[in-house]
């Protein structure tokens, strides 16, 4: 059997680029992460499971869910199974009259049976090796940061300041009809 590596659903975070969903997978009692791009409904039924939310009808995922218990069948577990091409792929582990199924889903759509079901989710050591993403310690020491914030008055900032300038002169002109103020 595969090595498989137990996660949970830390976050679902949006692209500021483009819009698009990120699923952010964490390693149970480690902190390497898995992130995979999902579809917005995917996301948004996820994010949904995950806050409880009240729905009047049963969404797409909620009747899965359904069916398998209507079959009585139980789900076990879901998987991310492989990596190819950039495109990740799943697995619902199910119990049916005592049998083993595995059923090929995308790895969102499983998520979001697994989130419902309360079931866990595994990724197979491979995938995790190979797209897992450990954050990195925190910069060594003589290592600028390339986050932290200018001093005020800084070099840096007087391109801004000049903008803002502009800025309020413009605005001072078109209030005033036209006439420059000080």
């Amino acid at each position: 059997m595969t090595e498989m590596v137990e996660v949970v659903i830390d976050s679902i975070r949006v692209s500021l680029m483009s819009q698009q969903r990120i699923v952010i997978l964490r390693e149970v009692d480690n902190e390497r992460y898995l992130p995979i791009w999902i579809g917005t409904p995917e996301a948004d039924s996820i994010t949904i499971a995950l806050q409880e939310v009240e729905v009047a009808r049963p969404l797409t995922h909620d009747l899965v869910k359904n069916i398998f218990n209507s079959f009585e069948a139980r789900i076990l577990r879901v998987e991310v199974v492989a990596l190819r091409d950039d495109t990740f792929y799943g697995n619902i582990v199910a119990e049916i009259d005592g049998r083993t199924v595995n059923i090929d889903s995308r790895p969102s759509d499983a998520l979001a049976i697994a989130v419902r079901a309360h079931v866990p989710i595994l990724v197979t050591q491979s995938v995790m090796d190979t797209a897992g993403i450990i954050p990195e310690e925190d910069l060594q020491e003589g290592e600028e940061d390339v986050f932290d914030a200018p001093e005020a008055g800084s070099e840096r900032l007087s391109v801004f300041e000049d903008f803002f300038e502009s800025m309020s002169t413009d605005q001072d002109e078109e209030e005033n009809g036209g006439e420059e103020t000080d």
